[in-house]
């Protein structure tokens, strides 16, 4: 009957006459419809379409955040000409089972990929769309490769669900594991209050007052549910390194197994712009087949996971920013790809949005092929803590540097970076995302700051970012951080991009970290990730440099133990070097004119 009720509403908003003074065709909706998987677990999903026996092409989507939310979507691709379905994975909402992260993605994509092919509207040609972990559903459906699998649109997702979801440059991701794990756990929680609910099991109880609402064997505010509703979070923490437990569901390790063209959408600004950008060079690279090395498109927006729109954090992007529409562009992605439309993906393979100069720019490749690798060195005397210190960036590296003393910090635990902003999830309003000044951060003694002198004409940074750092410790294990800044004349310091590197991984995560001997002098090569960004005249170039970005990554005790299992912590005495034998420096993509 529900059912019934709800088509009858669809029905009735059917009959609301279109812009063009037509009847807008009915989408008829079946909610909850079931497939079993191979080992007899039932999941549910949502299926629109439009009325009649046509085949139509089938859009399919498999989420942990509730099939419900994507009823929008559903019925405007329905109106497309597609056949949609929206699954709940496994363990979620409506589908049975146990929720896992990552666990059985493959396996349940593949068998939901051939289900949905086979249904009586589908034309047999199934693509995926979505974002975050429904991003991972999809590379994770993929690398199974079903034979219908027809295309895929992961946006702002991961390559790798160790290096850039769960950790990164050896640090554990403590704001979005955390959040996200919480998040999760809501529902987890519900499914579990509800089995456990049973008035009878209390009904004996005096005095009355005493009536126990659920039948629950652990309190909910505390680590005894996380270890009964998340106790994946715990097997993260358990795995700090890459090794087998990340190398089974490793997108990374298994470019070759897929076989499909992809729109890979990433973010500036996201937290997994990272792997973002890795997945559609590993697969234009090794995908399975040339037609899927060849049908590879990449598109990177502003925000992501910290925001839409056209103001993203503190910055103003200008109106192109806000032209982006995420649902336009899958749906304008399949229509090229299933219907055969010669549409904007008929044309370059890569769209990106240019900060600084707030426009979209097509381009042949990513990397940009005619980007050049700048070196910034670091110079200082000895006192660049702070941004009225005197620590500077230059191109040009002459003798006069050679003999510098080293620049020094103490990094505490207990008093550690704040983060303020960034590529942040899930939580905006105890965490705000984005561009954000950075200010209040460089203020501080543990942060040291290197500015170039105000630029006289603009510089363009497109492509990979890192830094390439001589320092040492006086700790066996400590972080080091790096964050690149765009200083405006008036002072303001936005974040453009930012990385981490935990000392103890600084050959590998993968295999048994190396811990520091006290003082002595190593190179560290700091991924900073990527960014398209214009420094316009009269900006100045900035990087950041620290020990703790926290509470976005875990704090480093500095003793060798991890946060993880351990307290006890001590201070670090951290020193960055930048002389002749120790050349430190920054290297930008820079883009001539």
């Amino acid at each position: 009957m529900h059912k019934i009720a709800f088509r009858l509403v669809l029905f009735a908003m059917a009959l609301t006459p279109s812009a063009q003074g037509q009847l807008a065709p009915q989408v008829i909706v079946e909610n909850g419809v079931a497939m079993k998987t191979r080992d007899g677990v039932t999941l549910k999903a949502d299926i629109y379409r439009l009325p009649g026996d046509r085949k139509l092409p089938t859009l399919l989507q498999r989420t942990p955040y509730d099939k419900a939310g994507g009823a929008a979507f559903g019925r405007m691709a329905a109106l497309r000409g597609y056949l949609v379905v929206i699954q709940d994975v496994r363990g979620r909402y409506t589908s049975e089972g146990e929720w896992y992260p990552f666990k059985h993605e493959t396996d349940d994509g593949y068998d939901t990929v051939e289900w949905a092919a086979a249904l009586p509207n589908s034309n047999g040609k199934v693509g995926m769309w979505g974002g975050s972990y429904v991003g991972a559903t999809q590379m994770l459906a993929a690398i199974g490769h079903p034979p219908h699998l027809a295309g895929i649109c992961p946006v702002v997702t991961a390559s790798n669900y160790h290096e850039n979801w769960t950790y990164h440059g050896g640090a554990f991701e403590q704001w979005f594991n955390e959040s996200w794990t919480s998040g999760l756990a809501q529902n987890t929680l519900n499914r579990t209050v509800t089995a456990a609910t049973n008035a009878m099991m209390g009904a004996k109880t005096l005095p009355l007052a005493q009536y126990p609402l659920f039948n629950l064997d652990m309190a909910p505010n505390s680590a005894d549910a996380t270890r009964k509703l998340a106790p994946y979070f715990l097997d993260w923490l358990a795995h700090p390194t890459y090794d087998d437990y990340w190398k089974q569901w490793s997108i990374e390790e298994q470019f070759a197994s897929i076989q499909v063209p992809a729109l890979t959408i990433a973010a500036w600004y996201d937290i997994f712009q990272g792997g973002s950008l890795r997945n559609f060079m590993g697969m234009s690279a090794h995908a399975g087949n040339e037609a899927a090395r060849s049908g590879q498109h990449l598109l990177v927006t502003v925000g992501g996971h910290a925001g839409s729109g056209r103001k993203i954090g503190a910055v103003d992007f200008g109106p192109a920013a806000a032209d982006y529409d995420g649902d336009a562009v899958t749906l304008a992605w399949y229509d090229y790809l299933l219907q055969g439309k010669q549409n904007e993906f008929a044309g370059k393979p890569v769209r990106i949005f240019v900060m600084g100069a707030n426009q979209w720019r097509d381009e042949d490749a990513w990397p940009l092929k005619r980007a050049k690798e700048t070196r910034y060195w670091l110079h200082a005397s000895g006192d660049a803590n702070g941004p009225s210190g005197n620590g500077f960036l230059y191109t040009n590296r002459g003798t006069e540097f050679r003999s510098e003393g080293p620049d020094k910090f103490t990094y505490d635990p207990a008093n550690p970076v704040p983060t303020v902003g960034g590529p942040l999830c899930c939580d905006v309003t105890h965490l705000p995302a984005g561009p954000r000044d950075q200010r209040e951060v460089e203020a501080r003694p543990d942060v040291l700051v290197y500015s170039t002198p105000p630029l006289d004409a603009e510089v363009e940074v497109t492509g990979p970012v890192s830094l390439d750092l001589y320092a040492s410790s006086s700790a066996v294990d400590t972080d080091f951080t790096a964050k690149l800044v765009d200083v405006a004349p008036d002072g303001t310091a936005i974040d453009i991009t930012e990385g981490i590197l935990r000392a103890k991984y600084r050959d590998s995560t993968t295999g048994a970290p190396q811990q520091l001997v006290p003082g002595k002098i190593y190179e560290f090569k700091i991924d900073i990730w990527a960014t398209s960004n214009v420094f316009l005249k009269d900006h100045r170039i900035r990087l950041e440099v620290s020990s703790s970005n926290f509470p976005r990554f875990d704090r480093n005790l500095n003793t060798g133990a991890n946060a993880s299992t351990d307290a006890k912590f001590v201070s670090a005495a951290n020193t960055i070097y930048h002389d002749a034998a120790h050349p430190s420096a920054l290297i930008l993509p820079t883009v001539p004119k």
